[in-house]
Parts: structure tokens; sequence; C-alpha cells
């Protein structure tokens, strides 16, 4: 590389900060605040504007924000997912192993991840599937969960649905904070930050040390991997993250916002089932964003370049096997036209350029290095009245090569009362990965595969304290690609998967102090020849609740229940091939106290009663464990 991320990351920074010792100007003044329960919350990503969730049409959305990232304790993003509506997610292992997405029951590959509207799939994995191992929650205002198909705004990889992480800005009173914590698996954390805004100009830092000895990948608890009871060995994780978002408001009308999040990560792994010393992945992630918003009413207009770079060497014994090396960036406008108060109109262009290099050595040595582009047009409009919201669109993108697709979505809602009745019905499609196409398995006759979803529900608030709403959802998958066994290559599976089901929730708000969520999923998966996709659960319930002892101590607690699944391989407790895991039932606690108004102390068990359980076959998940840690605020 010309110039290594770090090198980077740290030049972006340097010049956000020069740039405060020569723009100089008035206080913005801040936002108010918004209501924590009966979807107020705002969200970007169901429409790329920004709405409050009630104002999202039939969009099926989920918020998780800054207070409940928090209140759980957890340090990574797919703790914080697990739990949620319609998500599963499985690891091979503990943290910074590979982890799979399952959002409506679609393969992970179907699930869009962004960090501040910026693509975060990774462009030299196999299936361009993402991966949350390395993510931490450090600096995140919130957690956008958009269920159905999002194409029409994404394109390519968002069939299934997406999830926006996005990085907190700077507020009007500035802050600074650090802390330490520590805990089982001799883990220890320590971080820093700080935000504030200071005339034209805010900001916002972190930067965060993770260290744990972990635990063996590989289940040594599972006697039918482990008859002999060995101890296996400890596979470590080390995170090192760099979080930065500074804006510039040039005058009432001009913004200029630049985001930016590096990762760099060292994961031990173990094979399948097999206990591997020597084996670790060496990871760097960079994700950024530049955008110019012109806000001129009734148009509001902004400019952006997104990249996101991510960086993968694989090590055995200290020697290297194989290497990957992905990197995509957008080039992009939006605008959004209040045609009336009730009226808006979307549209965007962009221009999307991905590439890969892979180089793999030792016996069967390869080596890739190629890219692909893709151009892209949508038009949205969203009117509402007298209770009724209608949101639709139409999207082109030509990718060069395999040609051209057209998908649309329409979200319309209808509001009676105390009862919103929803739905959506959508089409999207997924490009084949470069890998799939160009490495020594790769076929380049691929083309896109395609999807058509649709989903209806209603939400009702029995009063300003209790809501409740139901959700079926279905979504068909066309021209699918898998690996060929019988040719070695990856092709297109004939015939129709399937995912569908039910998402269902309740929130209480017994009291200012008291707050209560519930929730149910139930999915069904079939590929074309009937059979149910793996590792995906049919039933899964989650409750948790979050209660103020007083001004300053909070408590909070998560029992998460997780039905059977299937897995290829998976045998019961006499070593008999069965497919199946079995179920498993997690509670979490956490609790935090306000010491001062500069000293805070806070705290979280997770697996409290010790359950034995896998999420994927052979590969391990934590046992009962315990953190603690204090925060000290200037």
């Amino acid at each position: 590389m010309i110039v290594s991320m770090k090198k980077q990351f740290f030049l972006f920074v340097a010049v956000g900060l020069l740039a405060t010792g020569v723009v100089r100007g008035d206080d913005v003044s801040e936002g108010k605040a918004l209501k924590r329960y009966n979807s107020d919350e705002l969200v970007v990503s169901a429409t790329k504007t920004l709405n409050s969730i009630s104002d999202a049409g039939g969009s099926s959305v989920t918020v998780i924000t800054a207070e409940e990232i928090e209140n759980s304790g957890q340090q990574s993003v797919e703790e914080v997912l697990k739990g949620n509506p319609g998500i599963d997610i499985a690891s091979n292992g503990g943290p910074g192993t590979n982890t799979s997405i399952f959002l409506r029951g679609a393969d992970s590959k179907y699930t869009l991840v962004l960090i501040d509207g910026v693509p975060a799939n990774d462009p030299a994995e196999g299936s361009r599937s993402p991966n949350l191992s390395h993510l931490t929650t450090d600096n995140i205002e919130r957690i956008e969960i958009v269920r159905g198909p999002a194409s029409l705004l994404f394109g390519s990889g968002a069939s299934a649905g997406l999830i926006n992480i996005i990085t907190k800005k700077g507020s009007s009173t500035p802050e600074a904070y650090a802390g330490i914590e520590g805990g089982s698996y001799s883990t220890y954390k320590y971080y820093a930050g700080a935000n504030g805004r200071k005339g034209i100009f805010d900001y916002s830092f972190s930067a965060s040390r993770l260290k744990s000895d972990g635990f063996s990948a590989t289940d040594e608890e599972n006697s039918c991997v482990n008859p002999a009871g060995e101890s296996f060995e400890d596979d470590g994780y080390e995170n090192t993250s760099l979080s930065g978002n500074i804006g510039l408001h040039l005058n009432e009308h001009v913004t200029f916002e630049t985001v930016m999040r590096y990762t760099n990560a060292n994961s031990q792994y173990d094979g399948p089932g097999v206990d591997v010393v020597g084996n670790e992945q060496d990871a760097e992630q960079l994700n950024g964003r530049v955008a110019l918003t012109m806000d001129y009413e009734p148009l509001v207009s902004t400019m952006y370049y997104n990249f996101n770079r991510q960086d993968r060497d694989y090590l055995t014994d200290g020697a290297l096997s194989s290497t990957y090396h992905g990197y995509l960036y957008e080039l992009g406008w939006q605008g959004d036209l209040a045609v009336a108060d009730n009226n808006t109109i979307s549209a965007g262009l962009n221009y999307q350029h991905e590439s890969m290099q892979n180089e793999s050595f030792g016996m069967y040595a390869s080596a890739i290095d190629q890219d692909i582009s893709s151009n892209s047009i949508f038009i949205q409009d969203q009117w509402r009245s007298d209770g009724v919201q209608l949101i639709g669109g139409i999207r082109y993108e030509d990718n060069e090569q395999f040609g051209g697709e057209t998908t649309f979505r329409f979200a319309p809602s209808w509001t009676v009362d105390h009862t919103v009745f929803k739905c959506s019905y959508g089409t999207a499609f997924r490009a084949p990965s470069l890998y799939q196409l160009y490495s020594p398995y790769g076929n380049e006759d691929l083309s896109a595969e395609t999807s058509k979803g649709w989903d209806a529900g209603f939400e009702h608030s029995f009063s300003d304290d209790v809501k409740v709403g139901v959700t079926y959802f279905r979504i068909d998958y066309e021209d699918r690609i898998d690996f060929d066994m019988n040719t070695w290559t990856y092709a297109q599976v004939d015939g129709k998967t399937k995912t569908f089901g039910v998402e269902s929730f309740a929130e209480w708000a017994a009291s200012n102090d008291f707050f209560l969520t519930f929730n149910y999923t139930y999915t069904l998966t079939e590929d074309p020849d009937g059979s149910q996709l793996l590792r995906r659960p049919k039933n899964k319930v989650a409750l948790s609740g979050t209660y103020d002892l007083s001004e300053k101590t909070k408590l909070s607690t998560s029992l998460r229940w997780v039905g059977s699944r299937k897995d290829s391989g998976a045998k019961d407790e006499n070593c008999i091939v069965t497919n199946k895991l079995d179920s498993y039932f997690l509670v979490n606690l956490s609790g935090s106290c306000q010491l001062t108004d500069s000293i805070a102390l806070y705290g979280r068990v997770d697996n409290l009663f010790d359950e034995d359980y896998e999420d994927a076959w052979r590969y391990a998940t934590p046992g009962r464990s315990a953190y603690a840690g204090i925060k000290l605020i200037y």
C-alpha cells in the first residue's frame, strides 16, 4: 500500500483538527431530545431521509439507541444485535471469529451492513457477506435495522435487509471521558473519547484497546469432539479501534462532514472440530465517508465519497498462508425535494467500484487481482395525508459484468386511531462476488441472484405506555449461487429458496423508572429441495427490562431462548448424528452506578446460569462470565 491505513486515519484526523484553527462561527443549537418509546426514534435507513420510525411508512424497522447499548454493557455489535426480532447470529467460536448474520432467515450474504451509510461488507470475502466480529460499540449513536428488501435505495446485497451503524456526533456541551474494564477470560479494555461543538465545528472521537485470552474456539465441552476430556488451547483476541466524526457547518445552508472508523485486530482460531495451535488472523478495516450537504429549501442536495478497505492475513505458526485485500469506493449524489409539506421526492446517482487481491501459498497456491464497477440511479416518493403514508420507488443498476437490473419497492401504511396497518413489497438482487466470479472455483457466467419479498402487519398502542405489533413476512430467492460439489465451482441453483415467518413484539413502560420489552420470531426456511437452511431457529423469544433504582443506579436484564436448529453433522449426547443443535436459554445481567458527576461504575454478568450450548456445531460459546469497569467523565 502506498499509504498505510493507520497513516490514512491519522492524516484524516489531523486535517480535521487543523480546520478548527481556521474556521470560526456561531454555535449551532442542539436538536430537541426525543421520547424514548412509541416509535419516536429517528431513522434514516428506511427511506434515506431523516424520519421518525412512525413516518417510515410500511417499513419494518428497529432502532437500538446509544442508551440501550450502554444499558446492555456489551462491547461488541454482534452481542447487541442478538435478541432483536428477525435476527439470528452464529459465530465460529469466541471474540474475533467469523460471524454469520441471518436476517429473516436469509443467507448472510443477503444482509448489507453499513457504517454511517458506507457499505461494510468485505469485497474480498467469498460471498461478500458481512462479518461483525471486529466491530465494537465504541462511539455508536444508534443501530438501525431495516428488515425486508432494500435494493431500491442501497443496491446489490440488501435482499433481506440492512443494518446501519451510525457514529455519534458532537454536542453543544464539550465532554471527554476515559475508562477501563476487565473480567473473565483475562479480558481487559481501556478506552477514551471526546466530543463537543465550537462555533461551526463539531467533533466526536474515540479510541479503545481490547485484549482477551479467550477460550478454545473448538468446544472442549463437546464429548463428541473431545471424548478424552482434554484441555484445549485458548484462542486469544486483540482489538484496537479508532473512530472519528467531524462536521463543519460552513453557514446555515452548507455542511461538510467526514466520518471514519479504523480497526486493527488479531484473532486466533481453530479448524472445524479440531484444536489447532498457531492459526491466526490479522485484520485491518478502514471505513470512511466525506459528504457535502447543501440545504436550500425546498431542495436538500448531498454529494459524497464513501470507501471501505479490508485486509486479512492468515498465518500458520507465524508463516503467511493467505492474504485477502478488498477495497470499495462510491461516488454519489442525492437530492431530496420537498414538493409540498406532505410530499418529498428523492433521487440519487451512484458509481461504485470494488476490487480484491488474494494470494494463497503452499500446495494450492493461487492469486486473484480483479475489480468490477456499477452505475445506478433511483427515485423515490414519500407522500402522507390523513393517516395514510405512501412510499414507493424504482432503481436501475448497470453492472459491467452481467448488465442491468431494475428493482422497486412499495411500502404504504394506514393509521386508524391507535392502530397502524402496514405492508411492503419489494424486489431485490445480489451481484456475484469477485471471488465467486474469478477465484480458482469461480464462474464468470454467473448472473445476479434475484428475490421478491413482502410483509404485512399492524402495531397497536393500548396507551402511551403499552404497545404491541405483529408482522408476517416472506421472501423468495431465485438463481441462488452456491458451491457445486460435483464441478467444484460456483453455480446457480435451480428453483426457489424461501424464508417466511412472523415477527411480534410488546413494549411496556410501567413507569418512568421501569421499561420492559418482549419479542418472538417464528421463521421457516426451505431450499429448493424443501430442506431447512442451516443454523436458523424456527422459534426465538427475547425479554429485556431496565429498572432505574434511583437517579444514579440502573439495572438491566435480558433473557433469550433460542429453539433447536439444523446444522450439518451435529450429534446428540450419544454422538449419534441428528443434524440438530439443541435449544438453549440465556440470562444476562448488567448495571451501573453514577457515583459522582465525574465517576461511574458499571458491570455485567453474561450467561448467568452457565448454559452449555453451541450456535454452530463443534464451536464453543462463552460460559458464565463477569466484567466490571470504571468510567471518568470530564
